[in-house]
């Protein structure tokens, strides 16, 4: 088994993009899921929630900073005109006083500051503000999640990496084709890997062997196994169109629910010293345990 892909979520639900070769420390792929949309509050705002996030797009720059991208070209904003700009630079805002946030283990970030809120709120048609985890070891992966002493995360939902392979993809697709004709309803086209946001696609060995892996190296790098991934509507959304439907979940359901949730890919966290680091490339042998 090899690695097919990769690819990092600068943001939290914006789209990610992809990579041949990224750093791995403690907390998974660096830069990954650093950023995040809140409300004024400071509760998360997901695609989930609101569909126009996956619409738009964060790239990463040197430094940490991003920049964030909406469909079709235009020039770079700054601060003084920044909500009509196409895309929009942010520095790590290492200076700004934190403000409250609301996720679970993360209850402090540091604003972005006006020029990004304005960005957002522009193209998502509601009041939201950009902020940053200035520290990512601050927040725990949850024991429920399968997490264990001193493993930590980033923004991400429940663990550092997330994995996907094409053989269960592949599979799930014949599924949704068996269910459009029992249905009667127009053969969809197949899904790609987007529609599940993984770090890490993995080519190669049977559908669905991920569930049983307790560990898996990666180039030379190791992982251990946290829990096989439960599936939310997000989805659902097409990332065309933005639209949502009733699939793939209707017919993932079929085959892979248990315990309340239906599941597909696997969560995995390094296995590194603190302070370490190390890079997996597309193309690294993939090998579990």
């Amino acid at each position: 088994m090899t690695v097919a892909a990769l690819a990092t979520y600068p943001v939290k639900s914006l789209a990610g993009v992809d990579v041949r070769a990224a750093c791995v420390d403690e907390v998974g792929l660096r830069g990954d899921r650093r950023w995040a949309v809140v409300d004024p509050a400071g509760t998360k705002v997901t695609a989930r929630e609101e569909h126009a996030l996956l619409g738009l797009r964060a790239e990463p720059r040197d430094g940490g900073g991003i920049r964030l991208l909406a469909k079709g070209s235009g020039r770079t904003g700054d601060a003084g005109d920044a909500a009509g700009a196409a895309a929009l630079d942010v520095e790590p805002p290492r200076d700004a006083a934190p403000v409250a946030v609301s996720f679970s283990g993360q209850d402090r970030a540091r604003p972005a500051g006006p020029a990004a809120d304005a960005w957002l709120s522009e193209r998502v048609g509601r009041p939201l503000r950009l902020v940053w985890q200035d520290d990512e070891t601050h927040r725990p992966v949850r024991p429920e999640m399968g997490g264990q002493a001193g493993e930590r995360n980033s923004l991400s939902d429940a663990a550092p990496l997330h994995v996907t392979t094409e053989p269960s993809l592949a599979r799930l697709n014949d599924w949704l084709l068996e269910t459009a004709m029992e249905r009667g309803e127009e053969p969809p086209g197949p899904l790609g890997h987007d529609r599940w946001r993984p770090n890490v696609v993995i080519a190669g060995g049977e559908p669905f062997a991920e569930d049983s892996w307790r560990s898996v190296r990666i180039g030379e790098v190791p992982f251990r196994a946290t829990m096989v991934c439960d599936r939310c509507v997000m989805t659902t959304i097409d990332r065309t169109d933005l639209r949502t439907s009733k699939e793939p979940i209707r017919t993932l359901a079929r085959h892979r629910r248990w315990n309340g949730a239906t599941w597909f890919g696997i969560r995995l966290a390094p296995v590194l010293p603190l302070g370490g680091d190390a890079t997996i490339t597309v193309g690294d042998e993939v090998v579990p345990g």
